[in-house]
C-alpha cells in the first residue's frame, strides 16, 4: 500500500500532480485546504492538500519500477536516478496510519472501547485452547498477538454486523493478514482495514461533460426504487448550482404518473421536456438538442425478469450511442435483498455497462450491500440518496464515509 499527500492550487492541480507520479490507478482518499508553511502563510492563498494510496501491486506502481529500472543504467550516473525514483514511490508508508487515523475521527476509540468491554464480559474469550507448539522450542504466541486477534475479529463481527458479505469479509481479512506484524497498536490495524476497504470501492467517473455537444445520460433500473426522484436531483444540480442548459426526456410510457412527474420537475427548472416512443425519436431528441449541455432520460422501470423490455432498453442504448456521448447509471435500492441485487445488477450488465447509484439510504440500517454489489459487477459508484427532498438529499459517493460506516455499530452518527 502506498500512501502519499500532494498539493496544488485546486484539488485537480494536486490530482493531476499524483497520477504524473503514481499513474491512473490511484484512489483519492482525502482531500482538505491547507495554509503554506512559514511567514508566507499568514497572508498567502491557501491550497488544497490531496493524499492518495496505491495497491502495491497495481499496474500503475509496476510502471513506476519499470521505469526506474530501466533508468538503473551501471555504466552511468541514471543509477542514482533509477534506485531514488523507486525509492520515492514507497518511502510513504510510515505516514499512512497518521493520516488515516485522523480520517477515521473517533471510531479508532470506539472500536477498542467496545473491544474491552466485551472482553470484560467474556464474549472475545478464547473460543478454542491454543494450539500447542509443535516442537518444546516453539513459543507459544505472546498475549500481544492474541490481543490483535480479539482485535481483528471484532472488526470482522462488525463487518457482518453491517452485512458486508462472508466472501468479501474474509478477502478483507486475509489481505491483513498477509501483511500482519506483530506488537503493533490497534489504530495501525485498523487503518489498514480503512485502506484496504477504500480502495475496493474505488472512485466513480461520475457525469463529465460531453467532448462535443451534449451528453447523453440514461437511468434505468427496477420500479419503486426512486429514478425519477434522483434525476431531478441531479438534473437540478446542473441547471441551478451550474447553470448548465438541461433536458429532460422520458421513455417511461407506461405509467402516466411517472411522466408528469417529470414533467413537473422540468417546469420548475424551466427545462425542455418530451416523450419518446421510440429509438427514432430519442434520436431526433438529442438532435434538436444539439445546444443543450446535458439530455437526462429516464427509462421504464420493470423487473430484471422481463427479457423484452431488456431487450428494448438494449435497443435504446444502442440508438443513442449512435448519435452522441452517453454516460448509463443502473438505480437500485439500498434496501433491497442482496441475492436480489445481485440478479438485476447481472442483468443489465449483459446489455451495458454502468455506474451506479443506490437510493434509500435513510431506510436502511447497514450498507454492506453497497460493498458487496461493488465488487460482485466490478461496477463503481456514482451518487447516494437518503430522502424524497429535491434537489437536496444526494451526494456524491464518498467511499470514506461508507467504510467508516461499515466499521462501526454507529452508522447514522459516522453518516453525518
Amino acid at each position: 500500500m502506498i500512501i502519499k499527500k500532494f498539493v496544488g492550487k485546486t484539488e485537480e492541480e494536486a490530482t493531476e500532480a499524483a497520477r504524473k507520479e503514481l499513474g491512473s490507478g490511484l484512489v483519492v482518499m482525502n482531500v482538505k485546504t491547507v495554509k503554506k508553511k512559514g511567514f508566507s502563510g499568514v497572508f498567502g492563498s491557501k491550497q488544497v492538500e490531496v493524499t492518495v494510496a496505491l495497491e502495491e501491486d497495481s499496474d500503475s506502481l509496476k510502471a513506476v519500477r519499470r521505469e526506474a529500472a530501466k533508468m538503473a543504467d551501471p555504466d552511468t550516473a541514471k543509477l542514482e536516478e533509477g534506485v531514488r525514483a523507486a525509492q520515492n514511490a514507497v518511502s510513504v508508508m510510515s505516514e499512512s496510519s497518521q493520516n488515516i487515523e485522523k480520517k477515521l475521527d473517533s471510531l479508532q476509540t470506539m472500536l477498542v472501547t467496545r473491544f474491552q468491554q466485551e472482553e470484560a464480559k467474556g464474549e472475545l474469550s478464547e473460543d478454542e485452547p491454543a494450539a500447542p507448539a509443535e516442537n518444546e522450542g516453539e513459543k507459544a504466541p505472546d498475549d500481544g498477538s492474541r490481543e490483535q486477534d480479539k482485535f481483528i475479529r471484532l472488526l470482522y463481527n462488525t463487518m457482518m454486523e453491517n452485512e458486508v458479505d462472508e466472501k468479501y469479509a474474509n478477502q478483507i481479512m486475509d489481505d491483513l493478514e498477509k501483511n500482519r506484524k506483530p506488537n503493533v497498536p490497534f489504530d495501525y490495524i485498523l487503518a489498514n482495514v480503512y485502506q484496504k476497504m477504500i480502495l475496493k470501492f474505488g472512485k466513480a467517473e461520475g457525469i463529465t461533460p460531453a467532448s462535443k455537444g451534449p451528453k447523453t445520460l440514461l437511468f434505468m433500473g427496477p420500479t419503486g426504487i426512486g429514478k425519477t426522484t434522483t434525476i431531478a436531483k441531479i438534473a437540478s444540480h446542473f441547471s441551478v448550482d451550474q447553470k448548465k442548459k438541461v433536458v429532460l426526456l422520458t421513455a417511461d410510457t407506461y405509467r402516466i404518473a411517472a411522466a408528469e412527474q417529470l414533467r413537473t420537475y422540468a417546469n420548475i427548472l424551466e427545462a425542455p421536456f418530451r416523450v419518446i416512443y421510440s429509438e427514432d425519436e430519442v434520436k431526433t431528441a438529442i438532435e434538436d438538442f444539439r445546444g443543450y449541455d446535458y439530455i437526462f432520460v429516464d427509462t421504464a422501470g420493470h423487473s430484471h425478469q422481463n427479457e423484452e423490455l431488456l431487450e428494448k432498453m438494449k435497443q435504446l442504448l444502442k440508438a443513442v450511442n449512435e448519435v452522441g456521448e452517453s454516460q448509463t447509471f443502473l438505480v437500485l435500492s439500498a434496501t433491497t435483498k442482496y441475492r436480489d441485487l445481485q440478479r438485476i445488477a447481472a442483468s443489465y450488465k449483459e446489455i451495458t455497462d454502468y455506474q451506479m447509484i443506490f437510493t434509500k439510504l435513510d431506510e436502511t440500517s447497514s450498507l454492506g450491500n453497497l460493498m458487496n454489489l461493488r465488487l460482485c459487477v466490478e461496477a463503481p459508484i456514482a451518487y447516494v440518496t437518503f430522502g424524497q427532498n429535491v434537489p437536496d438529499d444526494i451526494e456524491l459517493f464518498n467511499p470514506q464515509k461508507t467504510v467508516k460506516s461499515l466499521l462501526s455499530t454507529g452508522r447514522r452518527d459516522t453518516l453525518k
